[in-house]
């Protein structure tokens, strides 16, 4: 019979997968994650005070990002990583973990297809600490992803 350590030792930590379609081709996405001037215009979740993003981005395997912003409570939030891997216009993954719990290092994974003019974009989040984590990240990456669509929705009508 298993102890709870070794239970716990095998234990999946949780992750999520969101899915979005953009009005962008996958060279448009890719670049809005990889240039850190287009970056800073959407990234962070829905309560992201405009103009407080900041990126500091070498994409290559190996490169190290940070991202910091304020939000509408008055809060600062950081996050850092390196860049796991790197395939121009179709996926990047890099890790991920905040500045107040370095610790806690998880993996994203975004994934493009070409769909017509358009590009599937999959957001794949995994190696949470615990579920409450994904759970937090899930509002935080949907809030960031509506702001993705809309960059690109208004870019397309200016």
């Amino acid at each position: 019979m298993p102890t709870t350590q070794s239970a716990a030792a095998n234990a999946v930590n949780p992750s999520l997968t969101l899915k979005r379609r953009l009005n962008a081709t996958p060279s448009q996405v890719f670049q809005a994650w990889a240039d850190p001037q287009k970056l800073i215009r959407w990234f962070g979740p829905s309560q992201t005070i405009a103009d407080s993003v900041k990126a500091e981005m070498d994409v290559r395997p190996g490169g190290r990002y940070r991202i910091g912003f304020s939000t509408d409570d008055g809060d600062y939030h950081e996050v850092a990583g390196v860049y796991r891997e790197v395939v121009t216009n179709e996926r990047l993954s890099f890790s991920w973990a905040w500045h107040s719990t370095p610790e806690r290092e998880s993996l994203v994974t975004v994934t493009l297809c070409a769909d017509g003019d358009g590009t599937w974009l999959t957001l794949h989040h995994e190696q949470f600490f615990d579920e409450a984590a994904r759970d937090g990240h899930n509002r935080g990456w949907t809030g960031t992803l509506d702001k993705l669509e809309r960059f690109f929705d208004t870019a397309k009508t200016a």
